[in-house]
């Protein structure tokens, strides 16, 4: 057999080089590195990225299993399911409508996603995501268009709370809009009592706690509790850290507030994680912070622990892929 010419070979194994690393390269683009400065305490972990980095996004968990959707990513429409079990991300059928500071729920083992941003519009679209088929369907739209709003599911039904229209900012939203997927029907509820947008809220017994939030040039530390079976509102202890854009989850009946920017326009992103005790009606502030500061995050709970997949930095543009892990019981913090 002839043999080939060593500057052929060199000149080959050269492009085959330069042919992984621009595939390497290209596959990687949508990823956010491991910050340098993200220093893990014993009571945070961190487990496989997301396969894109998200801020304004929604997370919502279906039996066991967390999904990352959408963002401001373009906006994005891209859908990925998480595993706890194998630590391992998968892409799924994307949204409809890509879109970012939009807010999702799961119901009935179906996952509502409600409005949001797309094209400089604000959007009233609905639309039904079935993790079991892999499909998504329209909804009746919501009676207003709404960003930077939270939801809530109570007893089957969707409660959309807070949020504004138009930007710069046309209106804040003081009326809740509660949907009834089984029905495909929305119905006006009592206002709340602070508008306000970048605002997050979670559920014990029965009750919304709406949390922080932004309204003109100020950031807000106001906790509010709706029962949506009086269909009432209740002024709750402040949290002790005013801020927009923060996430909220429950764990051992509990609410955690997890990070959030400081003013509008961000100056810092917090790494602050404050606990909140319904029944006491009392905040526990100085619990272990996150590894690193993020806005526009979002945050789910799977087994007593809360993830915190993504989120932003002071930049409107910044985003992550990055997934980290708080363990509430492990924080042995002393008051």
């Amino acid at each position: 057999m002839r043999k080939l010419p060593a500057v052929f070979l060199r000149s080959t194994l050269i492009i085959l080089l330069l042919s992984f690393f621009s595939c390497k390269k290209q596959n990687n683009d949508d990823v956010e590195n491991d910050p340098p400065n993200d220093t893990l305490s014993t009571c945070w972990s961190k487990v496989a990225s997301m396969t894109k980095t998200r801020s304004w996004h929604c997370v919502d968990v279906v039996n066991g299993k967390i999904y990352a959707i959408g963002g401001n990513s373009s906006p994005s429409s891209a859908v990925e399911e998480y595993n706890p079990i194998t630590d391992t991300w998968t892409l799924k059928s994307p949204m409809p409508t890509g879109r970012g500071d939009f807010s999702g729920c799961a119901v009935n083992e179906r996952i509502y996603a409600i409005g949001g941003w797309f094209d400089n519009e604000t959007l009233s679209i609905v639309e039904e995501y079935d993790p079991t088929t892999d499909i998504w369907t329209a909804k009746s739209p919501m009676p207003t268009t709404r960003w930077g709003h939270t939801t809530a599911m109570v007893n089957g039904k969707i409660y959309v709370i807070g949020g504004a229209t138009g930007w710069p900012v046309e209106e804040i939203y003081k009326t809740i809009e509660e949907y009834d997927p089984i029905t495909d029907t929305w119905t006006t509820r009592d206002s709340i009592p602070t508008p306000r947008w970048g605002v997050s809220c979670s559920v014990i017994d029965e009750k919304i706690y709406a949390i922080g939030g932004q309204v003109g040039q100020e950031t807000l530390s106001t906790v509010e509790e709706y029962d949506p079976a009086t269909d009432t509102w209740a002024a709750k202890s402040p949290m002790p850290t005013a801020r927009w854009g923060l996430a909220t989850a429950t764990a051992n009946e509990k609410i955690y507030a997890i990070g959030g920017g400081n003013v509008y326009p961000p100056s810092n992103a917090y790494k602050t994680v404050e606990e909140y005790d319904p029944v006491t009606d009392t905040w526990k502030p100085n619990k272990s912070p996150m590894p690193v500061g993020r806005i526009a995050l979002t945050a789910c709970s799977v087994d007593g622990k809360i993830y915190i997949p993504g989120g932003g930095g002071i930049s409107a543009s910044s985003k992550s892929a990055v997934v980290y892990i708080y363990d509430p019981v492990c924080d042995s913090i002393t008051y």
